[in-house]
């Protein structure tokens, strides 16, 4: 059953969200890193907001990456920053444009963040 604060969360997050996309953008310079959590999971992209495309993407469902399944969330959430800021930078990109979805910076977003910045990413 879906309680009417869970309701009123989500339209707080869906606002946050679009006001930090009216001012933030991916360029090809510097592209947009994108965060969605989900309950159990977590999901990263890099995007060209410009061209329209995704040029990386990670999450702790990929099939690419291994991780174990005794971590916990926030800790996986480090990792897939840390796999995903070595793709990037492998891939020559060195400057991103951190984009938190409207969720506080804090746990796993924070975690993911670090993770990356770890990995060599600017933001």
């Amino acid at each position: 059953m879906i309680k009417e604060s869970h309701i009123k969360k989500n339209a707080l997050r869906t606002r946050r969200r679009a006001a930090i996309r009216k001012r933030l953008s991916g360029t090809t310079i510097r592209p947009r890193l994108a965060v969605f959590r989900s309950l159990n999971n977590i999901y990263a992209q890099i995007i060209d907001d410009s061209k329209g495309i995704t040029l990386l993407s990670l999450s702790t469902l990929s099939k690419d990456i291994q991780l174990d399944e005794g971590l916990k969330k926030t800790e996986k959430s480090f990792q897939i920053g840390l796999k995903l800021g070595e793709k990037a930078v492998a891939s020559g990109i060195s400057l991103v444009a951190f984009d938190r979805s409207g969720y506080k910076y804090h746990g796993r977003v924070k975690a993911l963040a670090d993770g990356a910045r770890k990995a060599g990413l600017v933001f």
